[in-house]
């Protein structure tokens, strides 16, 4: 997914170092990135670097709390969120997330999803923030899911939460197939499944 952030015509050091962090991590992943590589990505100086961010993880837990943020307003104002029946808007949250699948592989891939594979285990504060982000998004597809549920008398096993999270669980997933086959394909083909499971749970068929 590709992110712009419209808040400023000349943003500052700061954004300018989280920005570069959205793309750079997603293309080299967040070990490989170093310092310099965001420095370059900016524009700005390793003064300006250490000026705003203590380290690089300081920068990471940022990128991350900055990231929820621009795709929490992306996704707020997509077209998902127009359809009368909850279990309609739920499906077409799915059509959008396969279909903003354009670009390059650092384009459509996540950037919590990417770095909490690698620092999950070593760098706590990136995996809680990655957390925060993750599940946050998740957290906005509860209610449409709870009203469908209720609409269709379906039973979800471990409720809309559970089903919300699955979705996640599964998009992220796609990605990893994606970036393991070199093939955007892979994660439109994985969202479709979830589709049809989907409309499974529901009886929508």
């Amino acid at each position: 997914m590709s992110i712009e952030n419209k808040k400023s015509a000349k943003p500052d050091a700061r954004s300018k170092l989280l920005e570069a962090a959205l793309s750079v991590i997603r293309m080299k992943g967040y070990t490989a990135t170093t310092v310099d590589d965001l420095c370059k990505a900016a524009g700005v100086t390793k003064g300006a670097f250490f000026h705003h961010f203590s380290s690089k993880e300081n920068l990471a837990v940022a990128a991350a709390d900055f990231w929820s943020e621009t795709t929490g307003a992306f996704f707020e104002n997509a077209s998902f969120h127009s359809p009368e029946d909850p279990l309609d808007r739920v499906l077409a949250y799915l059509d959008f997330r396969k279909a903003i699948l354009q670009g390059e592989m650092a384009e459509v891939t996540c950037l919590v999803g990417t770095m909490v594979q690698e620092v999950h285990d070593t760098s706590p504060v990136i995996r809680d923030a990655c957390n925060r982000s993750i599940t946050g998004h998740a957290g906005t597809l509860v209610a449409d899911i709870a009203e469908a549920a209720e609409l269709y008398g379906a039973t979800l096993p471990g409720g809309a939460e559970g089903l919300a999270l699955h979705t996640q669980a599964v998009i992220q997933g796609a990605f990893v197939l994606a970036k393991a086959g070199n093939d955007v394909r892979l994660a439109a083909n994985s969202i479709d499944h979830l589709k049809r499971y989907v409309e499974l749970l529901f009886g929508r068929t």
